[in-house]
């Protein structure tokens, strides 16, 4: 919600807290959709989608996790990350093999393709500031700000 409405939706049964523009949530999901958009060429010159971008930015950061790892990490289930990994293996990007002390653990590691890629998309972080029209400490705060809301969230789960 909007902060300047919360506090009248605390004590007040008013349409005014179902209104579209008036929801948190909808600010949220229309930036990410905008920021996808903006992301969206940029991947596309990678041969990525944006899911991938952020499983390869996961590997680039640590590389030889598990599928399970991967998935912590993204917020995701891992069983709909299977189907994006395959399709990373297709495009030589990463392999993936089962883990000899326990078959039922997949881990994922980069080849030399996807370790190249990483320097093709050095660029992409830039490009992005530059769309948002924001400084750095701004964007640094704002992302501060949704970790925090993203972890009592969670809390709630």
């Amino acid at each position: 919600m909007n902060a300047d409405r919360l506090e009248n939706a605390k004590g007040d049964n008013s349409c005014d807290s179902l209104l579209l523009d008036s929801q948190m949530c909808f600010a949220l999901y229309s930036t990410s959709l905008l920021m996808t958009k903006v992301y969206k060429p940029l991947l596309q010159a990678l041969g990525l989608t944006y899911p991938q971008y952020l499983t390869m930015m996961v590997l680039w950061e640590k590389d030889g996790l598990t599928v399970g790892e991967i998935s912590t990490r993204l917020l995701t289930d891992p069983g709909s990350l299977t189907p994006l990994l395959k399709r990373l293996e297709v495009e030589g990007f990463l392999s993936r093999t089962r883990s000899r002390n326990d078959e039922r653990v997949v881990i994922v590691e980069l080849t030399p393709a996807g370790q190249a890629l990483r320097e093709r998309a050095a660029n992409i972080p830039q490009c992005i500031l530059d769309a948002t029209g924001q400084s750095v400490e701004r964007l640094q705060t704002l992302q501060s700000e949704l970790i925090n809301l993203r972890t009592h969230l969670q809390e709630t789960l």
